[in-house]
């Protein structure tokens, strides 16, 4: 659930080569024009872009800005619009060269009188798995309806993200989390100014405004920095970003909100969904940012052919599951692998690309250091558990790794359900234990070819 203020976003591009003869100003020679939405609606559609329905609750006024937005946004959500006042807010940006050089605004897109009032909110939001509040400051998320409304998943510890504005209201108390950038925490903030910048400074402001704002936990987001997370608690916790050629920003902070919340929904810790929408969000600029936004039958996409950098996979059963679920649903081909990987060697990295071959996306279990020890009846394995994982985890080959403690990996591979279970040509299939249940739910056993290299390799790292 989606709720805030939309907007209409044109692109412009063209191209620069002369200076207006009556004035130094460029002339941009007009190319071509992309609209989309904007505000709630762009974090609207990004969520929905990944597979997941979405509810949009915004104002949307009945003129032609206004119609257009409602064509654009029609089909990739669910609208459940009230009347806006003031003309539909239309932001342009006149762009060159990837860049943008000038940025027009016009309309307040400003809730009109009774904007709520006929909305039935009760009905509207009470299926949804995690809200998200997308504020531009232009009056959705300060109706005192929406506000009320709000109160209604947090008493049933539903997650609420709250992205804030400068012009907008504070969050409502007991949010789950708000995800200021460090500008706007400065802003919000108040008092003494924070001395210094980066993660410590951030850190500092989100003590202060989990006490002015009473929610769970606090992130705020650096650009490049990454994003620091402090909880009601008193746990911080940290997550950088892949450095990225920035050619656009805009529309980061809506993916990385909409990222969050959508990860909350799936069942991921607020530090599990910050992780991942920081790496989310640093893809998406990578990939050029809003401006790259398209439709495509009935979602709002990038290309997915950019080279974006890929940081080390995650770790954990949970999260190589999700991202399994996240395969599955957009139609893809779920491999696993799994083995000890005691002393990393090229027969174990040949094998594991010869897997991530057969699908989109591998998932390795790895033998924990008790399972190793009651398999080979030694002392355990020559490299620890953690250093194993590490290492897997740095391959470009490999999206998640997870760690099984009993003597086979059925019960993990149980909770993942790959379609593809790669084992070394070394290896049977049918001789293994883990077939029969692999192929219960339609997946398959398979044998690469074997390579018995011993040569201990560094991990090919992400770029």
């Amino acid at each position: 659930m989606v709720v805030g203020d939309t907007l209409l976003d044109i692109d412009v591009e063209g191209s620069v080569d002369r200076l207006c003869p009556d004035a130094p100003a460029p002339v941009l020679a007009v190319e071509g024009e992309q609209a989309r939405p904007g505000g709630a609606g762009l974090a609207a559609a990004l969520v929905a872009g990944r597979g997941i329905p979405v509810r949009l609750v915004t104002a949307l006024e009945d003129d032609e800005p206004g119609r257009r937005l409602r064509g654009l946004l029609d089909g990739a959500v669910d609208v459940v619009a009230g009347p806006s006042a003031g003309g539909t807010a239309v932001k342009c940006r006149l762009r060159s060269g990837g860049r943008s050089m000038l940025r027009t605004d016009r309309g307040r897109g400003e809730p009109g009188p009774g904007f709520a009032a006929d909305l039935e909110l009760e009905a509207a939001l009470a299926a949804a798995g995690a809200w998200l509040v997308a504020d531009y400051g232009r009056g959705v998320a300060a109706d005192p309806d929406v506000r009320a409304a709000l109160a209604r998943p947090l008493a049933r510890h539903v997650p609420v993200v709250w992205d804030p504005h400068p012009r907008g209201p504070e969050p409502v108390p007991g949010a789950t989390v708000v995800t200021p950038n460090l500008a706007e925490a400065r802003g919000a903030a108040g008092g003494e100014p924070v001395a210094g910048s980066g993660a410590p400074a951030a850190l500092e402001l989100a003590a202060r405004l989990l006490g002015r704002w009473d929610a769970r936990a606090v992130t705020i987001t650096m650009g490049s920095g990454g994003a620091v997370v402090r909880h009601r608690h008193g746990a911080c916790s940290a997550a950088p970003a892949p450095a990225v050629d920035e050619a656009d920003p805009c529309g980061a902070g809506a993916h990385f909100a909409g990222g969050v919340a959508a990860a909350l929904a799936a069942g991921a810790t607020i530090d599990e969904a910050v992780t991942e929408a920081v790496l989310g969000a640093a893809g998406f600029v990578a990939r050029g940012g809003g401006a790259a936004v398209r439709r495509a039958g009935d979602r709002w996409l990038q290309p997915v052919d950019a080279d974006v950098p890929r940081p080390a996979a995650p770790s954990g059963l949970d999260a190589a599951a999700r991202l399994a679920r996240r395969v599955r649903e957009r139609g893809g081909t779920v491999v696993a692998a799994g083995g000890s990987f005691d002393e990393l060697h090229t027969g174990h990295t040949a094998t594991l690309e010869a897997a991530r071959a057969l699908g989109d996306c591998l998932l390795v279990l790895v033998n924990s250091d008790e399972s190793v020890r009651r398999r080979t009846g030694g002392s355990g394995p020559g490299v620890p558990l953690a250093e194993r994982i590490a290492a897997l985890a740095a391959l470009d080959c490999v999206d998640a790794v997870a760690v099984f403690d009993a003597d086979d990996p059925r019960r993990a591979l149980g909770a993942l359900r790959p379609d593809l279970w790669v084992k070394g040509g070394d290896h049977d299939p049918a001789e293994l234990p883990e077939t029969p249940l692999v192929r219960s739910w339609g997946g398959e056993v398979v044998a690469v070819p074997y390579r018995p290299a011993r040569t201990v390799v560094a991990a090919t790292t992400r770029s």
